[in-house]
């Protein structure tokens, strides 16, 4: 069984890491480098940079973060955000990050899924779904959470699959930043209708909500912000008791 993944999320925005409640609130948590090389050494498996304002003008200056970030780092990192094209791709893999994350761009050009998977592998392609619970549905946002879509979760993630996505980020915008867990629920049917890793984002509050991802919503992986930029849990100790839990984790 391969092991669980835990994958902190740093959200980049004017070149600092930020953190948000629900998609909105931000405050500064720390310099990206830095951070990114503090969990790297604590054993984080995974890291995940989103440049959260992507605009043409700050492409070049995520572009040297990227390159800045996989000098410092010994462990594999997806970025996101403003990807648009496959010389977005091709620009970011050259300044060294591993994998990159694609949603609204993915949402208005399907076409694109397949186009990365062809072009740099589906190993590379990570989609990446905003959703929101509302009227006992997941509905599907673009523009980091700000507009709705005629998309549903559950098929959007599987169509994603079938165009070649190598991975589904699942962010449930009802649970970010919030603290109460993950949407298990979701996740789990995910799991079970999908044969491509699934990534947990949004609800990490304390160390049982990584236990319950991983048992419960059946994740291969949890994504987490605040809870480890502000020291409120580590990522070594969380190693450690998810290991006594009974779940694979490499230490």
């Amino acid at each position: 069984m391969l092991a669980k993944r835990i994958v902190p999320c740093l959200d980049i925005k004017d070149g600092k890491t930020v953190k948000g409640i629900n998609f909105v609130n931000f405050r500064d948590a720390g310099d990206p480098v830095e951070l990114g090389a503090q969990y790297s050494r604590e054993g984080a498996d995974e890291l995940v940079y989103l440049d959260i304002t992507a605009s043409h003008e700050g492409r070049k200056t995520f572009t040297e973060l990227v390159k800045k970030v996989a000098a410092n780092i010994s462990i594999p990192f997806t970025v996101g955000g403003g990807i648009n094209e496959l010389k977005d791709v091709d620009r970011l893999l050259s300044a060294g990050a591993d994998k990159v994350s694609i949603n609204s761009a993915a949402l208005r050009n399907p076409k694109l899924i397949e186009d990365i998977a062809k072009n740099f592998g589906s190993q590379v392609c990570v989609v990446a779904i905003d959703a929101n619970y509302e009227n006992n549905d997941w509905i599907c946002y673009l523009n980091g959470g700000r507009i709705p879509t005629e998309k549903h979760l559950f098929q959007w993630a599987a169509e994603a699959e079938s165009l070649g996505a190598g991975e589904i980020l699942f962010t449930s915008m009802t649970h970010d930043g919030v603290k109460d867990g993950y949407a298990n629920e979701a996740l789990a049917t995910l799991a079970e209708n999908l044969h491509i890793p699934i990534i947990a984002s949004g609800g990490a509050g304390k160390m049982e909500h990584f236990r319950d991802t991983f048992t419960l919503g059946k994740a291969d992986a949890a994504l987490a912000a605040s809870v480890f930029h502000f020291g409120e849990i580590g990522i070594r100790d969380l190693k450690h008791y998810l290991r006594e839990e009974g779940i694979n984790v490499r230490l």
